[in-house]
C-alpha cells in the first residue's frame, strides 16, 4: 500500500475503556486519533478524558433513567403486533396473540381497553370481526372468538408494551451481558418529555469533560422484533412501529381528522416495510412523527449547545423520524451525523447527508462475534474498506472511527497495524483532494422509485449491510454506483408527475422486483408517468431497468415500457405466442470489458425479445439477462440482476455511458484494467488510482482517449499523482 504523503494525524475517533490508558496513548501515535468515545457498557476514565482528545459521550435519553421508567410504566414505548394466522376448526377459536413473540421484549397492553384498541380480522374475507363476537380472557391472556366461521383464518392485532429497549437488548444478547434490562420511555407523553429534558440538563452538568454529545439516536428505534426463542423475527431499518401509543393515535386524529386502525400499522403482517408502496395513511403517520421528533430533537440540541458542547446523531438505531433526507431534518440543527458503514452504499448514505459534518464508523465493530478465537477481523476490515474507499473518493466523510470494545481489538495486533494504514489512507483523501469535488460525467444519473429522495442510498436495505436474498442482485447496482464517476440523485414517481424529469438527468435507473416500491408497482399504470418518460427517452434520454422494471400487469402488458426496454416478461398469459429466438451479440460497447461469465445473481426468468431493434448481450437460463435497445433518439439497457463485484461495476459504468449516448466521454478518465479505478480532482490538480483487489495489478490510465501513464499497484494499493 502506497500513500505518497507523510504520516499525519487527526480525523479518527477511538472507542476507549477504563484501564486501557496506555493502549490509548499508543494508538494516538499509531492511528493518529484525536477523539475518544465511550460505548454502550463501557466507562471512560478521568485520565483518558484529560489526555487532550475531544471526548464523545454516548447518550440514549429514552433508557437513561431506568428507575423512572419502572415507576411510570404507562409511559413505556408501545407497538402494534399481529398474532399468527389461526384456522377455525369450530365456531369457537382461541388465539394467544403474543405466543410467538419474545416475552422479555413485549408485554400485552391490558391497561387500554382491548375492545377499543385491538382488532380481530377474518383473513379469509378481510372483514373486521365485530367486537361483540370476541372477548379477551385476562387470566389466560387469550382472545376468544365466538361465531367463528369454520375453516376461515383469523388474526388479532394488539397493542403491547416494550419492556426491553431493543438496542440494549441486542447488545446484551451479542455480548452476553447480565445487567438489568433497560426500559424505553415514550417522549410523546408530556410527563415523559419533561422528564427526558430534565434528565438531559442534569446529564450535561454531570459531564463537564464531554465536548461532543452523541445521541443514540434520539427516541424511537427501528422495528426490531424478536420471536419467542429470542431470534430476530422482523427487522426494518425504516419502520415506525415504536412510535405507536393510544395517546399518539388520539393526537393524530385531532390533527388529521381521521382515526388510524390497528390494521394501518400491522398492514396484514407486512408492517409497512419500505418494500411496499406506502399508503396515504402511513405517509401521514410518518409526517406526523417526523415533525414531532424533529421539534423535540431540536430542543435537545439547543440545550447541548447552551452547555457549550456539540451535538451529533448516530444514524442507525433510534432514528425513526429523524430521516436524514427528509424535509424536517435540517430543523434539528445537528453539528454532525455519525453512522456505521459496512460497504460503499452505507458509506454514501452517511456522507451525502446534508449536515455540517459526517463521520463514518467502519465495520467490523469490536464485538466478540468477530474478535474471537477463529474470527477474522482483518479479513472483515479489508472487505469493508475495499467497498467504502470507492465511495469516500466520490464523497469523503469528515471523520472515521470504529465502535465496540478496544480490549477485544487489542488482542489482534495484525488488525491494529492494518487499521493504522487505513487511517492514513483516509486522511490522504482529504489532504490530496483539498476538499474539492471529484470529476463527474457531464450528466446526472437518477434512481427512480416510489420513495425518491427520502430513501437516498437506502433502497433494498433491510438491516445494515447484510446480505439478503431478493436484495443482493439489486443492491449491487447501488454498490457499484457509490464509487462510479456520476452524480446520483434519487427521484420519485410523484416528482415526475409534479415536476417532470430533472434537466441535468442523462440516465434513469429503475431497479427491483415487480410490485415493490423500488420497481414502482401500480405507479406504472399512470398515463402521465408513462408518457413523460417515453417522450424524454425519445428525445435522447437513457433508461436502465434491472430485474422487473416498469412491471405492472395492465392493458395487456407486464413491462409497461417494453417498447423502450425492448424486452417483455412472460407471466403465463401469452404462452400461446411464439417468442423470437435470439443469439447474443459477441461485440458491444457495454460488454467490451467482460472477460468471463456475467454474474446476474438470482436473475429473472422468461424475459423475451420485444423490439426489432434489440441487441441481446447475454442469456441466462434461456432468458434474456442483458440487452440494449434503441428507442427513437434514446437508448435503454435491461439487466436481469447485478450483484456487486468489480467486473459488474465496470459493466454498469459502460451501460450508463452507452444509455446516455456518451460513450466517448467514458475515456476522458479511464483505467484499462477493470480491477482498478481512478478518481480525479481537477481543482486540486491530482488524481488517485486504486486497486480494488487483493492481488497486484498493472493498469494504464487513459485521458481523453490516450494513455498517460502505466502503473503497478500493490494489493489494495493506491497512488496519488499530479494531473
Amino acid at each position: 500500500m502506497t500513500s505518497g504523503t507523510p504520516i499525519s494525524s487527526g480525523r479518527v475517533t477511538l472507542p476507549v475503556e477504563k484501564g486501557m490508558e496506555k493502549e490509548v496513548l499508543e494508538l494516538a501515535s499509531k492511528w493518529g486519533i484525536d477523539a475518544v468515545r465511550d460505548s454502550d457498557g463501557t466507562e471512560m476514565s478521568e485520565e483518558i478524558m484529560k489526555m487532550g482528545f475531544e471526548v464523545y459521550s454516548t447518550l440514549c435519553l429514552i433508557r437513561e433513567d431506568n428507575e423512572w421508567a419502572k415507576a411510570n410504566r404507562d409511559c413505556l414505548q408501545q407497538i402494534y403486533l399481529m398474532s399468527d394466522c389461526c384456522t377455525a376448526v369450530s365456531d369457537v377459536l382461541e388465539i394467544n396473540p403474543i405466543e410467538h413473540y419474545y416475552s422479555e421484549q413485549f408485554e400485552l397492553d391490558t391497561f387500554h381497553d382491548p375492545k377499543k384498541w385491538w382488532e380481530v380480522i377474518d383473513r379469509t374475507t378481510g372483514e373486521v370481526v365485530d367486537p361483540e363476537h370476541w372477548s379477551f380472557d385476562r387470566e389466560k391472556k387469550v382472545v376468544i372468538i365466538r361465531k367463528a366461521k369454520k375453516w376461515h383464518r383469523y388474526t388479532v392485532s394488539f397493542l403491547a408494551y416494550q419492556i426491553w429497549e431493543p438496542v440494549s437488548m441486542y447488545n446484551h444478547k451479542t455480548n452476553n451481558w447480565q445487567t438489568e434490562h433497560r426500559l424505553p420511555v415514550d417522549p410523546r407523553h408530556p410527563k415523559a418529555r419533561a422528564h427526558l429534558l430534565e434528565t438531559l440538563d442534569r446529564w450535561l452538568q454531570e459531564h463537564p469533560n464531554t465536548s461532543i454529545v452523541r445521541f443514540t439516536t434520539f427516541f424511537y428505534n427501528f422495528d426490531l422484533i424478536y420471536d419467542n426463542e429470542g431470534k430476530e423475527r422482523q427487522v426494518d431499518w425504516f419502520g415506525y412501529l415504536s412510535c405507536v401509543s393510544p395517546y399518539a393515535i388520539e393526537q393524530f386524529e385531532k390533527e388529521y381528522g381521521y382515526r388510524l386502525r390497528p390494521e394501518d400499522f400491522v398492514d396484514m403482517g407486512y408492517y409497512n416495510t419500505p418494500f411496499r408502496n406506502p399508503t396515504k395513511k402511513y405517509l401521514d403517520w410518518m409526517d406526523f412523527n417526523q415533525r414531532f421528533i424533529a421539534e423535540l430533537a431540536a430542543e435537545c440540541v439547543e440545550r447541548v449547545h447552551r452547555a457549550g458542547k456539540k451535538a451529533v446523531m448516530f444514524l442507525g438505531d433510534h432514528w425513526a423520524g429523524t430521516e436524514p433526507y427528509g424535509k424536517y431534518f435540517n430543523r434539528i440543527g445537528l453539528d454532525a451525523v455519525v453512522g456505521a458503514a459496512g460497504d460503499g452504499v452505507t458509506t454514501r448514505m452517511i456522507t451525502d447527508i446534508p449536515v455540517k459534518a459526517t463521520e463514518v464508523r467502519f465495520y467490523p465493530y469490536f464485538f466478540p462475534d468477530i474478535f474471537c478465537d477463529g474470527g477474522d477481523p482483518v479479513g472483515e476490515l479489508l472487505k469493508v474498506w475495499l467497498k467504502s474507499r470507492r465511495a469516500l473518493l466520490r464523497k469523503p466523510a469528515d471523520r472515521m472511527g470504529y465502535g465496540g470494545y478496544l480490549s477485544l481489538a487489542w488482542r489482534f495486533p495484525d488488525f491494529i497495524e492494518r487499521v493504522a494504514q487505513i487511517c492514513q489512507e483516509f486522511r490522504d483523501i482529504h489532504t490530496m483532494s483539498r476538499g474539492t469535488k471529484p470529476y463527474s460525467a457531464s450528466f446526472k444519473v437518477a434512481v427512480l422509485n416510489t420513495w425518491g429522495k427520502i430513501r437516498s442510498w437506502m433502497t433494498h436495505q433491510i438491516a445494515h449491510s447484510l446480505w439478503n436474498q431478493k436484495c443482493y442482485s439489486y443492491l449491487g447496482v447501488f454498490e457499484a454506483l457509490a464509487g462510479l464517476p456520476f452524480e446520483v440523485e434519487f427521484i420519485s414517481f410523484n416528482d415526475i408527475k409534479e415536476s417532470g424529469i430533472p434537466k441535468e438527468t442523462g440516465v434513469i435507473i429503475s431497479v427491483g422486483d415487480a410490485g415493490t416500491s423500488w420497481s414502482g408497482g401500480e405507479y406504472w399504470s399512470d398515463v402521465k408517468i408513462q408518457t413523460t418518460i417515453r417522450e424524454w427517452v425519445a428525445n435522447g434520454g437513457g433508461f436502465i431497468g434491472v430485474g422487473e422494471p416498469t412491471a405492472f400487469e395492465y392493458n395487456g402488458s407486464f413491462f409497461q415500457l417494453a417498447d423502450i426496454l425492448g424486452v417483455q416478461k412472460e407471466t403465463g398469459f401469452t404462452m400461446s405466442h411464439n417468442k423470437p429466438k435470439v443469439v447474443p451479440e459477441k461485440k458491444h460497447f457495454i460488454i467490451d470489458d467482460v472477460k468471463g461469465n456475467i454474474d446476474h445473481g438470482e436473475g429473472i426468468d422468461s424475459i423475451y425479445k420485444y423490439s426489432d431493434n434489440l441487441k441481446v448481450l447475454n442469456i441466462q437460463n434461456n432468458s434474456i439477462a442483458l440487452s440494449a435497445n434503441n428507442f427513437v433518439k434514446g437508448r435503454a439497457v435491461y439487466l436481469a440482476g447485478l450483484p456487486y463485484n468489480i467486473e459488474n461495476a465496470r459493466l454498469l459504468m459502460r451501460a450508463i455511458y452507452w444509455a446516455a449516448s456518451k460513450e466517448s466521454e467514458m475515456f476522458d478518465w479511464y483505467c484499462d484494467n477493470s480491477n482498478t479505478e481512478c478518481a480525479v480532482y481537477p481543482e486540486a490538480g491530482r488524481f488517485v488510482v486504486i486497486n480494488n483487489t487483493l492481488e497486484p495489478q498493472r493498469t494504464s490510465v487513459i485521458r481523453y482517449g490516450e494513455k498517460i501513464i502505466e502503473l503497478d499497484l500493490q494489493p489494495m494499493g493506491y497512488k496519488w499523482l499530479e494531473i
